[in-house]
């Protein structure tokens, strides 16, 4: 077995945990016990609900600039406390607050300052902003949103040589559907669709190369977008249809 489908392994037992709780509350604490982490189902509900609360973003400026969620405000982490002044003065109201998904420490982080502040209404939106839009919830674009990106691209022969290599400093991700997925994928490939890239994408290793692909670049290139927000620090493309052209190995799943 590839050494990266571990990583699907993982990826299937914490599907079948997920399951197992489906009926537990939209809620749960933090790893810390700290404070309670709320489901992307709750927040919708609780903005749907107009419920009385400050929804605070913690990344920082510039992604905030990007696009955030609607009706958020930008209190980066690294400067939350210089601008404690803009919480409300009231120690007990609402505060929800969010980064970039389950690997982003900024909105735990911005949360421990604000409870030194004093407040103790504190809520964290884990998922984060990604699978927010994944979800096609409502957001706030800035200009340069859907400015396109030039995605660091592998040809078949480099990522032959790669899995030739055996090393296990990075994870290939098939972004297409399952059925796709079965017919024929690269060897080692993991799949993870890229319509619930972002809300799965906690599988994935931050410290590690992750290599998306789909047929012809559409798919992996949402993918790789998602990858940037999520904050992963190295990324590349590739193509399926160019590694079938090229004559190589295409695995299937029964």
């Amino acid at each position: 077995m590839c050494k990266h489908k571990n990583v699907q392994l993982i990826f299937i037992f914490i599907v079948a945990v997920l399951v197992g709780f489906s009926t537990a509350p939209s809620m749960a604490l933090c790893a810390d016990e700290q404070f309670t982490m709320i489901s992307t189902e709750r927040l919708k509900t609780m903005v749907d609900g107009k419920k009385n609360m400050l929804l605070i973003d913690a990344r920082s400026k510039d992604e905030y600039q990007e696009a955030h969620i609607d009706g958020a405000i930008s209190m980066p982490e690294k400067t939350f406390d210089e601008n404690i002044s803009v919480l409300p003065q009231d120690r007990k109201s609402l505060l929800v607050l969010y980064c970039n998904g389950v690997k982003c420490g900024k909105s735990k982080k911005a949360a421990i300052k604000a409870a030194a502040k004093g407040y103790t209404n504190i809520l964290v939106y884990g998922d984060g902003f990604p699978v927010w839009e994944e979800k096609g919830y409502r957001i706030v674009p800035g200009p340069d949103y859907a400015k396109k990106v030039e995605t660091a691209k592998i040809k078949p022969a480099e990522l032959k040589r790669l899995l030739d290599a055996k090393t296990d400093d990075f994870v290939l991700v098939d972004v297409r559907d399952e059925a796709e997925y079965k017919e024929g994928h690269i060897p080692c490939a993991i799949n993870i669709p890229s319509d619930v890239f972002a809300s799965r994408s906690g599988v994935l290793p931050k410290e590690k190369k992750i290599i998306v692909y789909c047929n012809s670049g559409g798919r992996s290139y949402t993918a790789y977008r998602k990858l940037m927000k999520l904050a992963y620090p190295t990324i590349a493309q590739t193509l399926y249809v160019e590694w079938k052209e090229a004559g190589m190995v295409i695995e299937t799943t029964k």
